[in-house]
């Protein structure tokens, strides 16, 4: 049973930091490249950041390059998204997901399994 659970969101000012977590459990963790994506309201989901399996490349959203950066832990089969300098804009339900065979890092379609979500609110 793959499940992949996301946690650390909250309410924060325009320019605090936050860190996301997501938590694979049911996989052997590192043959998954992850993403983060997420979803404002009134909006469609959309690509935020992206880890590779085992070498840990990343690839960001031009609107998030700079502030944000994902990491991850194979040993514990844990990803990270550590968000600095938040803005309003920033604000919406983040998730999770992890793709098992090649494709694009940033199409959500190429992704086999997703999280929850975790709301992330900034107020300006």
């Amino acid at each position: 049973q793959v499940q992949l659970v996301e946690s650390g969101g909250g309410l924060v000012q325009a320019g605090d930091s936050l860190r996301l977590y997501c938590e694979a459990s049911g996989l052997t963790f590192s043959n998954y490249a992850m993403a983060w994506f997420r979803q404002a309201p009134g909006k469609e989901r959309e690509f935020v950041a992206a880890i590779s399996r085992r070498m840990g490349r990343t690839g960001y959203a031009d609107s998030v390059k700079g502030r944000f950066t994902a990491s991850r832990d194979n040993g514990k089969s844990l990803m990270y998204l550590q968000m600095n300098s938040l803005k309003p804009e920033d604000t919406a339900v983040y998730y999770c997901a992890a793709r098992l065979y090649s494709g694009s890092y940033s199409k959500q379609d190429d992704y086999n399994y997703w999280g929850q979500g975790t709301q992330v609110t900034v107020s300006s």
